[in-house]
């Protein structure tokens, strides 16, 4: 009698099933367009495809974190806490873009999502903070000359 598959790398099972979701997600939404062909590719061509590629990846990287005969690594338990914290920075930083400008916004949305770190310190929080202020004004201000606010309406 063989031994019973077992979760050897609890990490890799678990990123291998959201890999394996969303890209059966996007290849069955894909569907609803109009596939074309490689030479004249239609809309559905591309994110159907991505979706394949994204299930296989999913796939490989399941198999890879389970065999037989494995010490089991029990599953955790899901952090509820961590995904709020997120979340909750990402609909501020919606709210907050066209009121308080991309600084004070960007800030936000840092500070607060890196609440959702079990290792969060406000110095590492703060030089992303700034790092990424940098990066989005040089592509999307600069680069692509998106007409943001960058400071709040009361102080421009």
């Amino acid at each position: 009698m063989q031994s019973p598959l077992t979760i050897r790398n609890r990490k890799d099972f678990l990123a291998g099933l959201i890999y394996l979701v969303a890209g059966i997600a996007f290849a069955i939404g894909a569907t609803q367009y109009k596939m074309g062909s490689a030479d004249r590719m239609g809309p559905a061509y591309f994110p159907f495809w991505l979706g394949v590629l994204l299930a296989v990846i999913g796939v490989v990287v399941v198999l890879g974190a389970v065999r037989r005969g494995a010490t089991p690594e029990g599953l955790p338990l899901f952090d509820w806490r961590s995904l709020a914290w997120i979340l909750l920075s990402v609909v501020l930083f919606g709210l907050l873009l066209t009121r308080l400008g991309l600084v004070v916004s960007l800030i936000v949305l840092v500070l607060v999502s890196s609440r959702a770190s079990h290792e969060f310190r406000w110095k590492g929080a703060l030089l992303n903070a700034a790092f990424l202020l940098l990066v989005c004004w040089g592509a999307f201000i600069y680069g692509l000359n998106l007409q943001l606010p960058l400071w709040p309406s009361f102080i421009a």
